[in-house]
This record gives structure tokens, sequence and C-alpha cells, in this order.
């Protein structure tokens, strides 16, 4: 028998959803069996599936020694040489830069060099992570972005601000504004799009349609061109949904793709200009809470933005 206390950055969730991560060797179906059968208890009592674990809790487990690994951690982001652009930082988030290029989590072709390691690393040199101290809990991006597009990305250093800004994102409590350069020069100076979206994973991509059809998501883009030079705009963008490549297909859809983007516009002549990345940039950040008593509270009314000086296509108009 082993018995797991609740610390802080355990407590707040599910007792199922901590063994999944506390026990990754344990199956899901036998947890559940141990759980029915009070081969595992909290607090010597019989308990839930659904309990919400508290601080302090003790969780018994009369089960296998095979089920609990004593391995050291081994972590490849320990080795790694953090590089981060910080906006802000303070006890409870990070606010970074992402520059363009960079994946924010691993994928079949990079495990090490993401923005989650660097952060992970970043923390773990400065005393703040220490993964063997853990039982359910590491640093986590609480939005992301596309492999090449830069900008602002929000990073939780603990699992009470984790669970506080996804709740905050979830409803609609924070602004992002993004700088595109876009072709051709837009009917309208401002205007809010409207369309469907459905994304085939398969192949990485979206669709987007007018009229709503089974299986498509409504998704909703506010623009107001800022500038124009020759055939191109620069335009502000506001994501009031926020859809896998909803920016990009969106104004590729209303025949103004950005530049630079060979997903969904046409990348030859852009690439002779110089332009490896879609000019796509998230550089304003704004928090408006509706609810206070939260250990995030300070963020209320704050408004970041990334260095304009690293918005490359910002060049072309002046």
């Amino acid at each position: 028998m082993r018995t797991l206390t609740i610390k802080a950055n355990d407590a707040g969730q599910r007792l199922d959803k901590f063994l999944s991560k506390a026990l990754k060797a344990l199956p899901k179906s036998l947890m559940y069996k141990c759980i029915r059968t009070k081969k595992i208890k909290v607090n010597r009592k019989r308990t839930e599936i659904g309990y919400i674990l508290c601080e302090g809790d003790t969780v018994e487990l009369f089960i296998a020694e095979e089920f609990f690994s004593d391995e050291a951690v081994n972590e490849a982001f320990m080795k790694l040489t953090p590089k981060l652009d910080i906006i802000y930082e303070d006890n409870d988030i990070l606010l970074l830069d992402k520059r363009p290029g960079l994946i924010v989590h691993s994928d079949d072709n990079e495990d090490v060099n993401t923005l989650i390691s660097h952060v992970k690393a970043y923390l773990y040199r400065k005393g703040e992570y220490k993964p063997e101290d853990e039982q359910s809990f590491a640093p986590a991006l609480c939005n992301r972005i596309d492999r090449n597009t830069g900008g602002i990305v929000i990073a939780a250093k603990n699992a009470e601000a984790l669970r506080v800004m996804n709740e905050k994102i979830k409803n609609d409590e924070l602004s992002k504004f993004y700088l595109a350069a876009v072709h051709g020069h837009l009917p309208k100076k401002s205007d809010t799009l409207t369309g469907y979206l459905k994304k085939d994973s398969s192949n990485n991509i979206v669709d987007i349609v007018t009229t709503p059809r089974r299986g498509y998501k409504e998704i909703i883009t506010k623009y107001r061109v800022l500038d124009e030079k020759h055939e191109m705009s620069l335009v502000e963008i506001e994501l009031i949904t926020g859809r896998t490549h909803q920016i990009r297909a969106h104004f590729s859809s209303i025949g103004h793709p950005l530049l630079g983007d060979g997903k969904y516009g046409v990348n030859r002549d852009d690439k002779k200009l110089g332009y490896k990345f879609q000019a796509l940039y998230s550089y304003r950040l704004e928090f408006h809470f509706k609810d206070k008593g939260t250990a995030l509270d300070h963020l209320d009314k704050k408004t970041f933005f990334a260095d304009r000086d690293k918005i490359w296509f910002l060049k072309e108009f002046g």
C-alpha cells in the first residue's frame, strides 16, 4: 500500500484525472475498478471517481508495486538552454513573444526544441519547477499559435493559474489582436467577417464556407485597415472566435491571402521577396475579467504588446 498526499498543484481536479497523471502505468479500466472496489480510497474512505481533490487529502492505493514508477526523472528539457522572449512574468504566469518557426508543442518531427520545453527549462533553472516534486502538474501553455506565426503565448506556472486562465479564455475574458499583411486592397476599411469552418485534421488544413453546413463551426473575424502600400494592406485583426488557421483561411476565402502563406495562398512570388513565413503576428493581448476573486485578478484591465521590432513585415509599410 502507498499513500499520496495532495499538494497545491494537485488540488482542484477530479480523482481519476489526478491518478491518470500520477500513475501513468495504471490502466484506466483497472483504475476505475480499484476505485469501485475500495482499493483506492481518499482520506481512508470509499470515494467516487469524480471526487474533487483538496490540498492535504490523502489517496491510499492498495495496488501492485508495478504500477508505481520510482525511476529518476529524465526529461530532455533539463539539458536545454532556454531561449525565451519574455514580455511579462509574475509568480503565476509568463507572457512570451514566440518567434516564427518555433513549434509550441512537440509533434512527430520535433520533441525537444519546442516553446513548452523552453518554458520548462527556464523555470527548472530558476528553481520554480522541480519535476521530481510534482505528482500531476507540469507548466503548460494556455493558448497556442501556428509554428510560423509569431506573437504572444501565455504559459501557466502552477495548476491554479492554469485553471483560472483556461476559464477566462473559455468565458471570452481576453481579447487577442493580430497584425497581418495581406495581398491587395480590401473593399472596406473595417469589417466583421463571418463564415463557417471545418478542419481536415489528416491534411492539417481547413475549409471555409459562407453558409451553415453540418460539421462546420461558425467563425467571426474583425479587422481594420491600418495602411496600404502598392498591392498589399496592413490590417489589425481581432479574433472573436479562435479556430484553427482562422485568420489565414478567412482572408484567403475573400480573395486577400496573407503574404508568405504557402498553405492558403500562392507563395511563389512572396518567397522571392523574402517571405519565409505567413505575415501574421499576435501582437496585443487585453484582459477584461467579468468576475473577481481569483489568483489572476492583478491582470484585469491590463494590456500587453509584443515587441514591434520583431514584427518583421512592418518594414514594408514604413
